[in-house]
């Protein structure tokens, strides 16, 4: 079942971090690990679809949930192919493995927002990247910040 799609501002920045029963603020046993990928992408640099696969491949993996590691490359390559193709300006990749799942987030600098567009079946080579987020993600959605906006989505944690 899909979960509705929510607002919010971005993951926690940082390589990894860990909340501890020993700081006083968890329980006996709490014991949260959240590990990030942020990587910046240049304006229209397409090789950087790739790379970012091969980066949230490498993050899963270390964190023990590479085996479900292709839709959520797919889907962080739509993301970023969208942000690279639609906008004139660079983008950042954040990718946040919790003990929720996976968060994936493509920030660009434009406030133009994504739409949902369906392809024309026997000519249309583009168009069905946000349908397969949709499809796909757990939960997405698009917030809009200062400069700019992010696209997200979410997926469980049998990513």
């Amino acid at each position: 079942m899909k979960r509705q799609a929510r607002g919010g501002g971005t993951a926690a920045v940082g390589a990894s971090s860990a909340k501890k029963a020993e700081d006083g603020t968890g329980g006996a046993g709490d014991h949260i690990r959240t590990s990030q990928l942020r990587r910046r992408l240049g304006r229209a640099d397409l090789r950087a679809v790739p790379e970012a696969r091969r980066a949230l491949r490498e993050l899963l993996r270390q964190c023990g949930r590479g085996g479900g590691s292709d839709t959520a490359e797919l889907l962080t390559s739509e993301l970023v192919t969208n942000a690279l193709v639609h906008t004139d300006r660079d983008a950042v990749l954040t990718a946040t493995v919790g003990p929720d799942g996976l968060r994936v987030e493509v920030r660009d600098f434009t406030s133009r927002r994504p739409r949902m567009r369906v392809p024309d079946a026997d000519t249309g080579t583009s168009g069905r990247g946000l349908l397969l987020v949709q499809s796909l993600a757990d939960a997405w959605g698009v917030c809009v910040h200062g400069v700019g906006k992010a696209v997200w989505f979410e997926l469980g944690v049998d990513v």
